[in-house]
């Protein structure tokens, strides 16, 4: 066989062994649209493969119309190893390229703009209430990180402060981010990011709860790293509100 036979070769059996990463992708994809949590062509994911190289969204593309075939796989510098006729990377993928440079257990990175979650940031307000057990144990006090221009190296540098103690920050007047060991954590980051930012709106507009005690705070964070067992990082107790700032 030639040696342009067995590159061949190679190229198609690398494409078909990440089928099943292309179909989680889509899968993730049709749920942010029927969830809401992106509309038109907003939102990009991406996820690691286990040679290094990655799949991502590809741009102008309805979440809800993402199939395994229009999928981009890129090398780890950026540049394109394949991709469908027509279709170029996310214009977001500096985003996610910093993410996976600054952890190297993050595996997945979902991008989406979900309505109350996207509120809060476009208001410069982090979600950092301590009412709910939930949303304690899962994500913790989640940032703003300064706004930056789309798709420029703006985003990538505004995020990377949070990086090492959150999975999920919110960007302002843009959206929200989540990482994960696994595109189903990076995804379920962002559900229950949503749900955090509704539970703080709802919390606000029914009057307003104090934080729990601070010693069931430390006792939940406990549980998490010594019970439960959840992977990814966790900021602790923190405050990043001003008082008459929180919701």
């Amino acid at each position: 066989m030639s040696a342009l036979h067995e590159r061949m070769r190679g190229f198609i059996e690398m494409e078909l062994n990440a089928m099943k990463e292309r179909e989680e992708i889509c899968d993730v994809c049709h749920k942010m649209w029927q969830r809401g949590i992106v509309a038109a062509n907003d939102g990009n994911v991406s996820v690691k493969l286990a040679d290094g190289t990655f799949l991502c969204t590809p741009s102008g593309v309805s979440k809800a119309a993402m199939t395994p075939e229009i999928l981009v796989h890129l090398a780890a510098d950026g540049s394109v190893i394949s991709a469908a006729e027509g279709y170029k990377p996310s214009s977001e993928m500096k985003m996610h390229f910093r993410c996976y440079a600054e952890r190297e257990d993050v595996k997945a990175v979902v991008h989406a703009h979900p309505p109350v979650a996207t509120s809060y940031a476009s208001m410069g307000r982090a979600l950092d209430g301590y009412q709910t057990m939930e949303n304690i144990v899962n994500l913790g006090a989640v940032p703003v990180a300064p706004y930056a221009q789309p798709s420029t190296d703006e985003v990538p540098d505004s995020i990377a402060p949070f990086l090492q103690e959150h999975d999920a920050i919110l960007l302002a007047h843009h959206g929200a981010l989540t990482v994960g060991e696994s595109l189903t954590r990076a995804y379920f980051r962002m559900e229950s990011l949503e749900m955090f930012a509704k539970t703080s709106l709802y919390i606000h507009l029914l009057g307003g709860a104090p934080d729990m005690p601070e010693d069931k705070i430390n006792a939940l964070m406990d549980l998490r790293q010594n019970g439960y067992k959840i992977p990814g990082r966790h900021p602790g107790y923190v405050k990043y509100n001003k008082p008459e700032e929180e919701q």
